[in-house]
């Protein structure tokens, strides 16, 4: 049978590829496995007592036996610490501010940036219109999970960052209704908090499959951008 191994921080650049198809007898063990690595990876074997191995995106023991196709990821114990509060969510209920930044607040904060989109009654720019409301769709599972790429990538940035939230509303919004709202806060102002803000909701527009149609007087049209993803927007 063969399965897909995936190599993560460390145990990548020992195993010198991030990914490869491993072929293994049927109904090997995750003991098997390792057994396996040492073998055809020598720069793992002294790592692979300690590492830590996920089939299908959940923990497994030694004794676990794999199947085919099985997609397995062997990486070190995960790292210490908590980066903060995160809170990412699609939403057709009405945004909270208050109640957002109260789940971000935590003892060492001292500062907090928030950018929150509105329904525009009146458009101006480019092509001048009016709106009466928005119709607001996703592509919920890929976008749940770009949203928690966009924090990731908030946090790679801006290590001082401590909390980051990223909430989009669906459905019918009218006018003078958030839509979205993009927190992050950190100790100190000066520490990228309004950059990293900023970058959230640039970002969001670019990578998260969000659309919007706007309903107004003279008809309804979809809005669509003009990014195309390019290879480093894939989730790492």
């Amino acid at each position: 049978m063969r399965v897909n191994v995936l190599y993560f921080a460390i145990l990548r650049e020992r195993a010198g590829v991030r990914q490869e198809s491993l072929e293994l007898p049927e109904s090997a063990t995750i003991a098997d496995l390792k057994a396996t690595l040492a073998g055809t990876r020598p720069g793992l074997a002294p790592h692979l007592d300690h590492a830590v191995i996920a089939v299908n995106h959940d923990f497994a023991q030694p004794e676990l036996h794999l199947a085919e196709g099985d997609e397995v990821g062997v990486f070190p114990p995960v790292s210490g610490g908590s980066p903060g509060p995160t809170i990412l969510r699609l939403t057709e209920e009405a945004l909270d501010l208050n109640s957002l930044l109260e789940s971000l607040v935590v003892a060492t904060t001292g500062a907090a940036c928030v950018f929150s989109g509105v329904v525009r009654a009146r458009t101006e720019r480019g092509d001048p219109h009016d709106t009466e409301h928005l119709e607001y769709e996703a592509y919920s599972p890929m976008a749940e999970e770009k949203l928690r790429q966009v924090a990731e990538e908030i946090r790679a940035r801006w290590p001082a960052v401590e909390g980051i939230a990223i909430v989009h509303r669906l459905g019918r919004l009218g006018a003078g209704t958030p839509t979205i709202l993009v927190a992050c806060t950190a100790a100190h102002r000066d520490t990228g908090v309004f950059e990293a803000a900023r970058y959230g909701i640039d970002r969001l527009k670019e990578i998260v499959p969000v659309w919007k149609k706007e309903v107004g007087p003279d008809g309804e049209r979809w809005v669509e951008g003009s990014y195309h993803p390019v290879e480093g927007d894939q989730s790492q």
